[in-house]
């Protein structure tokens, strides 16, 4: 017997049909796009999946050394094993990153819009410089005024500051359980459906989080104390993520036991509509690499055993 219903209020992307076919789609059919400049690869084992982003950092960061280039990079906090793998690799090659300029897509902040300070155990700036700066020798780690981290003093100027160093020449991501690319939530579309444009030019300002993305967080980073996360976030806005060189973003929501929060989510920002009611989905419409975890890539299914 069949058993329809509506979905929760608090949802944006509200197209059942569209839900119903991307839940469907075969792990098989996944890597496949119409679109040949989307670039989707799934690496099934969780230690070669981490040392490939490692991987891929690193190379980018040398192929701009040896070619005597600076390089600006848009990161992300999570996920986080890469960069300790990634630091260990270039203190192991003596990797001086001097040429490195670094912009943190996002960081938390509190009902007032006021980021919060690197002292604070759940800073992503905190967690940026616990796994990845501090982990580089000295002598090779970038300097100082070249590591940048979005604020509530500086977010009006942040999409400025990349511009005025020729751009960013890759932006690093994975996808929200919302859809949301850095802390770009998916209720931020709610009155651009009609124009695409407008909405990919939005720039970086304070947010309010998405509840999914709460829960999310709450779930990944805050052992499910959904009390401790901020309401709010400082982040980068379309125009930052579509207007890097290059994409590279990378899903590994995977809990373990078969359980995975991002499989769903997967499918509709790479295979559903380019909607600004779904920000994961613009990666469809620019040259883009997307590497899935094996675990999030299985199958969507519904088990209550």
């Amino acid at each position: 017997m069949s058993f329809d219903y509506e979905l929760s209020k608090f949802i944006t992307f509200r197209d059942r049909s569209v839900c119903e076919r991307v839940r469907a789609i075969d792990r098989d059919e996944l890597t496949e796009h119409e679109n040949d400049d989307l670039d989707i690869e799934i690496i099934e084992d969780e230690g070669d999946f981490y040392f490939a982003f490692a991987l891929d950092l690193v190379t980018r960061i040398k192929r701009a050394l040896d070619r005597k280039e600076s390089l600006v990079l848009i990161l992300p906090v999570g996920p986080v094993p890469q960069f300790d793998i990634a630091a260990r690799i270039i203190n192991s090659m003596e990797l001086p990153m001097d040429h490195v300029h670094t912009f943190n897509m996002d960081e938390y902040a509190d009902e007032n819009g006021r980021t919060a300070p690197v002292s604070w155990e759940g800073s992503f700036q905190r967690a940026m410089y616990l796994n990845f700066f501090d982990r580089i020798d000295e002598d090779l780690r970038p300097p100082e005024d070249q590591i940048h981290f979005p604020t509530s003093d500086n977010i009006e100027n942040y999409g400025s500051m990349i511009e005025d160093l020729g751009g960013a020449d890759a932006c690093y991501g994975g996808v929200g359980w919302c859809g949301h690319i850095a802390f770009w939530e998916s209720h931020l579309g709610e009155g651009y459906e009609d124009n695409l444009e407008e909405y990919k030019s939005l720039g970086p300002k304070i947010v309010e989080l998405h509840p999914m993305t709460v829960m999310q967080n709450a779930l990944h980073s805050f052992s499910g104390d959904w009390s401790a996360v901020p309401p709010k976030a400082a982040t980068i806005g379309p125009e930052q993520i579509l207007g890097a060189d290059h994409r590279s973003f990378w899903l590994d929501g995977y809990l373990g036991g078969g359980v995975s929060w991002q499989r769903f989510i997967a499918r509709l920002v790479l295979h559903g509509p380019v909607t600004p009611l779904v920000p994961g989905s613009l990666l469809q419409t620019e040259e883009s690499e997307v590497t899935i975890l094996g675990g999030v890539a299985e199958n969507c299914s519904i088990d209550m055993a």
